[in-house]
């Protein structure tokens, strides 16, 4: 059975949450948070707790001025893993800095994430991110065992429409992430000069660097590279075009 509660963030904000314990029970949570129609998604994979400061404020304007626009422009669902560092906290931040309306799903291991009245005690778990309005918490207590839901819980809400994984940054959870991706069969964006995976997956594109987990994804023909050294504008018409 589905568990769902109301979480109320320090500010007083709240999010909707459901903890889902099997995988063919994915329907029936879609239903109990209230989503009762079909969205084009997007989503964010990459840097959390390890992207640097540097990085952070580089990438701050892509998602203030691009990626939560056209996400509210087109009526997207946004998905991302829902704690709070970096991408993660970026698109909140950036959600509630343009009074963004779209919803924003955080996807988590249970394990790895702060509840109320939880009895963790380990140190790696991390808060849930402000300014999502929903989160689905999935079995596992490492990091990387949300990876194949987050690919596919969107697939579920989308049923058709655009779907696309976007990669910025990122360590090594990203490449499953994105293997996971690839395997859901969703076009995946990889944002060039963005650091770390994202520029040794763009790297890979071009035969600049070799790795045994690139390679798949190269042969797969989903992904294609966006260069963070563009002008905003032609990275933000290169996402439209492909969400609308």
């Amino acid at each position: 059975m589905n568990k769902t509660f109301k979480y109320t963030f320090a500010d007083g904000q709240t999010a909707d949450v459901i903890e889902v314990e099997q995988w063919n029970h994915l329907g029936e949570a879609i239903q109990k948070l209230g989503f009762e129609q079909f969205y084009p998604s997007l989503v964010l994979v990459g840097g959390a707790s390890k992207i640097s400061p540097t990085d952070m404020n580089r990438l701050e304007q892509i998602f203030v001025e691009i990626l939560a626009p056209i996400a509210e422009s087109l009526g997207l669902i946004v998905f991302d893993g829902g704690t709070d560092a970096g991408i993660m906290k970026l698109i909140g931040q950036a959600r509630a800095k343009i009074d963004g309306t779209f919803p924003l799903v955080g996807v988590a291991a249970i394990g790895t994430v702060i509840l109320p009245n939880s009895q963790t005690n380990s140190p790696d778990t991390a808060a849930l991110a402000p300014h999502h309005t929903h989160f689905i918490l999935v079995p596992g207590n490492n990091w990387g065992d949300e990876s194949p839901w987050l690919a596919h819980i969107p697939n579920l809400l989308s049923h058709g429409l655009p779907s696309v994984t976007l990669v910025i940054n990122g360590g090594e959870i990203t490449w499953r992430d994105v293997t996971y991706s690839v395997q859901e069969g969703r076009s995946t964006l990889i944002l060039g000069g963005s650091g770390r995976t994202a520029d040794l997956l763009a790297a890979a594109m071009t035969g600049e660097f070799s790795d045994p987990r690139a390679e798949p994804l190269v042969i797969s023909g989903l992904l294609k590279v966006i260069s963070l050294n563009k002008n905003l504008d032609l990275i933000a018409q290169e996402l439209h075009s492909i969400l609308s």
